[in-house]
């Protein structure tokens, strides 16, 4: 493998969760086994499954009854997260013992860039190195991309599972990518493919020939961007610090049974409102985009958002505008699941709010304290004077939030 640019790896554990179980029990392996909430209750989504049991037709999302139908030897177990949290730092371990540059996007997912490494060995045996180490010191199976960046990694590492190496070059993408259809490229959903089909783009190939300012005009900046990378096209570092980046706040409920009274799904978003408002407020964060997702009885989605002028983080702004766009978009069919996220989040003090006069007054009560704290600032210097909130290592990330996100404190230096 010659290379002149940068070789990047999508490391891409298989069926992680069941794999921890099956590693930790033997007794497991070769069996079809789930991952699930409680069946008891409509939370009994399966969160995945084991190669063994995909095989015989079920799949992650999959109602627990209807996998129970479709295999009725299926073994269910419920998640056991701090199995799920150490498997991952282990995994991570491995990873950081070839090279700094890192970086993790999910519990059982990573990027590294081996382009000095591979100057002094082979790509491709640095890649069966890593497989082999996870698979012989942690019994986890992964599959792993390899490409010159970080779009083409992912989309490589996905196309051999499980236990397999793909190289993805940048002369391939006619042959391998662009036949395809553009539901199936990474970073595109149900959504986006239908306006895209809509438009007569069915393909990615059909995506990399469109004209940019026709994208641009019906997907905006991502579908230039998503252009670019259908092109093979991807000028993102691996970076180890960009897991801590917040780019939104947000939570759901699947509701134990069909909601159509209005009093308890305003509830519902109430409690949404105030776990997210505790989020942000633990992180010191705040944002400008609130977002309510809408899961109807039949399984269809619908997901609406306003975006303000300021930021906001308090509960009370948080609830009014999530209640309001659920009340002028909800259809009255009966809710499934509710969802509320906060998004394009900034840090709270780096964010200087514009002043008007419709929001000057709720700043005139601040005026002495910050008097103060420029008096301060001017006498010992800059940043001497913080919010209590902001002293500690990385205390902005202490929040119990989904536990995909909470492995980042197991990330620290």
């Amino acid at each position: 493998m010659k290379h002149k640019g940068r070789i990047i790896f999508h490391v891409d554990m298989n069926s992680f969760y069941a794999s921890v179980e099956q590693a930790h029990d033997p007794s497991l392996k070769g069996k079809p086994i789930a991952i699930a909430g409680n069946p008891k209750e409509r939370r009994g989504i399966l969160v995945t499954c084991s190669y063994e049991a995909r095989a015989l037709g079920v799949y992650t999302t999959m109602s627990v009854h209807e996998a129970k139908r479709k295999c009725p030897e299926l073994l269910l177990l419920p998640p056991d997260f701090q199995k799920y949290r150490e498997a991952s730092k282990a995994m991570f371990a491995i990873l950081r013992s070839y090279t700094e540059l890192v970086e993790p996007v999910s519990i059982d997912e990573g990027y590294m860039d081996v382009t000095l490494l591979s100057k002094e060995r082979h790509a491709l045996q640095i890649a069966q190195e890593i497989q082999t180490r996870l698979l012989t010191e942690l019994d986890l199976p992964c599959s792993i991309g390899v490409a010159p960046n970080k779009f083409l990694a992912k989309t490589a590492s996905d196309m051999k599972k499980p236990m397999g190496i793909t190289v993805l070059r940048l002369r391939d993408i006619e042959q391998v990518l662009w036949p395809l259809e553009v539901v199936e490229m990474h970073g595109i959903g149900t959504s986006t493919a239908k306006k895209l089909n809509e438009q007569g783009i069915f393909t990615i190939g059909d995506l990399a020939k469109v004209e940019e300012h026709t994208i641009k005009h019906l997907l905006g900046k991502n579908g230039v961007r998503l252009r670019a990378r259908a092109n093979g096209k991807d000028t993102r570092e691996v970076d180890p610090e960009a897991i801590y980046d917040t780019k939104s706040v947000g939570n759901s409920t699947t509701l134990p049974q069909d909601v159509t009274d209005i009093r308890l799904l305003h509830k519902t978003i109430d409690g949404l409102c105030k776990k997210v408002a505790e989020r942000l407020d633990a992180k010191r964060l705040a944002g400008s985009t609130v977002s309510i997702q809408i899961r109807d009885a039949n399984w269809h989605n619908h997901t609406r958002s306003k975006s303000m002028t300021n930021v906001i983080y308090r509960f009370e702004d948080i609830f009014e505008i999530a209640c309001a766009l659920f009340d002028k978009h909800w259809d009255e069919s009966p809710v499934r699941l509710l969802g509320v996220t906060v998004s394009n989040v900034v840090d709270r003090k780096d964010y200087s709010q514009q002043l008007s006069i419709f929001n000057f007054e709720e700043h005139v009560k601040d005026e002495p304290i910050l008097k103060v704290v420029d008096e301060m600032e001017e006498r010992f210097g800059k940043g001497i004077i913080k919010r209590g909130a902001d002293i500690g290592k990385r205390s902005s990330y202490q929040s119990q939030t989904s536990f995909s996100k909470d492995f980042l404190d197991d990330h620290e230096a």
